[in-house]
């Protein structure tokens, strides 16, 4: 009998389970590409200025596993993310999350995954839960994606919604023990207002940041508001945000830096965006700003917590990612480069722009840049702040409907920051790029 019960179980259990796998609906989408680099000066001082050229690739590969309706469990990897030939990056090398994933260095050059989380959508909401990217908000202009663990609640109430989040920047608990004041957190809400041609938003961040406690014997607390707008007029799409970060930085147990046991911290950011379409032609500009901190002022840091983000790359060599990962951003004098970390940081910043599509799969565009710095850094008197002009072409054909090839071509006319202080032969000279990117989507 109990034989007879054991047989009926197990088929039960096996219909069930197989009744589960057959409910599943699989969605795969993804991104690879392929790409070439020339860079003529990897460093903008005139008596080291090597070139470099190269290939590199990416894939990346999200999955969605349809549970059942409106409930989804979400999952993304990147693959073989390296330059075609060079040395391997040792295993664990780091440590950190690399760029824009979950993964080490090494993991990418690999596989690494980067999202797993559940999408519910539930009567009251919709819930996401798990590891999801982090760090966009509103426009392209200042958002940096990172895969963090996080929850997100979003409700809609008929053209207006509202979002709130919390994420797991840093946790010390795991595997030290001891340490669970010394995490970082950030919690998030956000309201969106959207209408037929457009939408806006104001999303405010706490950030209560400990993970340095209690060895450096600080912690960082602040907010980070960000109001934006998207709409289009007519023939003219317009973008604008604006990122304000007000906190401080409180140090402990007697410690001080230069003197101060607080440092306030301040930083401001903005961008506007405008596009004019005429048919074939268009025309367009962007207006950007990210406030620097003035060395001068030891108790205040004026452009904390603001940049342009990884995701915004407004030129081929100026404040460009790709650039910056695969070939390092070409540096000048006294710790001068074209970018930080592949993002636009104390910067004044302006770009003209024209297009034509002289068919539906070619889109050929010209851009002229300029940019200078907000503030000096700390040294002697600097000849000027100019980071300099950039010309920059770059054509887009659509070869099928999920396969491009992208040519452009950017020369940097070099400006006096990259100089750095008036010192004995610090000269520099112009660059420019030639890259080139088949992109391959599903």
């Amino acid at each position: 009998m109990k034989r007879f019960w054991l047989v009926l179980l197990t088929l039960g259990l096996f219909a069930a389970f197989s009744t589960q796998a057959m409910a599943v609906d699989v969605k795969v989408s993804g991104e690879f590409y392929a790409a070439g680099m020339y860079l003529d000066r990897t460093s903008l001082q005139k008596n080291v200025n090597p070139s470099t050229a190269f290939y590199f690739q990416r894939l990346r590969v999200r999955t969605d596993f349809v549970v059942s309706p409106g409930l989804t469990l979400v999952t993304r990897f990147d693959a073989m993310e390296r330059a075609w030939g060079a040395a391997r990056t040792a295993p664990g090398f780091g440590g950190a999350p690399y760029r824009d994933s979950a993964g080490t260095q090494a993991e990418n050059e690999n596989i690494a995954i980067d999202w797993a989380y559940i999408n519910y959508q539930s009567p009251i909401g919709i819930f996401d839960v798990g590891y999801m990217n982090d760090g966009a908000t509103g426009t392209i202009f200042g958002n940096n994606y990172q895969p963090k663990g996080r929850i997100k609640y979003s409700k809609s109430f008929g053209p207006a919604t509202l979002n709130l989040a919390y994420t797991k920047d840093a946790e010390n608990s795991v595997p030290y023990g001891g340490n669970a004041d010394a995490d970082d957190d950030k919690y998030g809400i956000e309201g969106v207002y959207k209408w037929k041609t457009g939408k806006a938003g104001m999303n405010v961040n706490y950030y209560n940041q400990k993970q340095n406690r209690p060895f450096a014997s600080n912690k960082i607390t602040y907010f980070l508001v960000t109001p934006y707008a998207m709409a289009k007029i007519g023939p003219v799409d317009l973008q604008a945000e604006i990122n304000y970060a007000i906190g401080d930085q409180k140090y402990e147990d007697g410690v001080t830096v230069a003197g101060h046991d607080k440092i306030n911290l301040q930083g401001l950011s903005a961008y506007l965006d405008a596009t004019a379409n005429f048919n074939m032609f268009y025309l367009g500009g962007s207006l950007a700003y990210v406030s620097g901190n003035d060395p001068y002022t030891t108790d205040k840091n004026e452009g904390f917590g603001v940049n342009g983000g990884r995701e915004w790359n407004p030129c081929l060599i100026l404040f460009n990612n790709d650039v910056d990962q695969w070939a390092g951003s070409p540096a000048g004098y006294n710790g001068t480069a074209t970018s930080n970390a592949g993002r636009m940081t104390n910067a004044y910043f302006y770009q003209l722009r024209g297009g034509v599509r002289p068919v539906e799969s070619l889109d050929i565009v010209m851009t002229v840049s300029y940019a200078h710095a907000d503030k000096t850094l700390a040294g002697a008197t600097w000849e000027g702040r100019d980071y300099g002009y950039e010309v920059d072409v770059a054509g887009t054909y659509k070869i099928t409907n999920n396969l491009s090839y992208m040519l452009g071509a950017g020369y940097l006319f070099t400006g006096k920051w990259f100089k750095g202080t008036t010192a004995v032969n610090h000269d520099v000279d112009n660059d420019y790029l030639v890259i080139n990117k088949l992109t391959l989507t599903f």
